[in-house]
């Protein structure tokens, strides 16, 4: 079991913020597994090394399909990384632990049924809906981040 410090502990904001954190990671490996899953299927490779490696340098190409993972992916890196920062300092906040676990709950789980609808192409508007909810909690952190900070600047 690894130490952990009193600090952190008493920190349950934190805590709560590093689970979902490490959810979202985990899910965006997953992601990039996925990736280049379907490149080996598909015989679609983004580098000349890769593809003679894996049957010839015709197969360094775009698929649609890896095109799509790619995509996924890319929305997961341009919403979580933010999140990743926004949590953390709202962590800081001693915010009410219900509601920031609502906070981290809700983009988390929009986040997961964003991925789903993409890689699974679900019927619009699935995935922007699952994009916008996933951002209310983000929208409200920073707002938050903002009202803390203003008389510092």
């Amino acid at each position: 079991r690894a130490a952990r410090s009193p600090k952190m502990m008493e920190n349950k904001v934190f805590l709560s913020f590093t689970f979902y954190s490490t959810i979202l990671i985990l899910k965006m490996y997953v992601v990039a597994i996925i990736t280049g899953q379907v490149r080996l299927r598909r015989k679609a490779f983004a580098n000349p090394e890769d593809a003679l490696r894996n049957g010839g340098v015709q197969f360094c190409r775009e698929d649609p399909e890896v095109e799509r993972c790619r995509r996924a992916h890319r929305n997961d890196m341009e919403n979580i990384l933010p999140f990743l920062f926004l949590g953390a300092i709202y962590s800081l906040l001693d915010p009410s632990p219900t509601v920031a676990r609502i906070h981290f709950l809700i983009f988390c789980v929009g986040r997961i049924i964003h991925t789903i609808a993409y890689l699974l192409r679900l019927r619009a508007p699935t995935r922007s809906v699952a994009y916008s909810v996933a951002q209310l909690p983000c929208f409200s952190m920073a707002l938050q981040i903002l009202l803390a900070t203003t008389p510092y600047w």
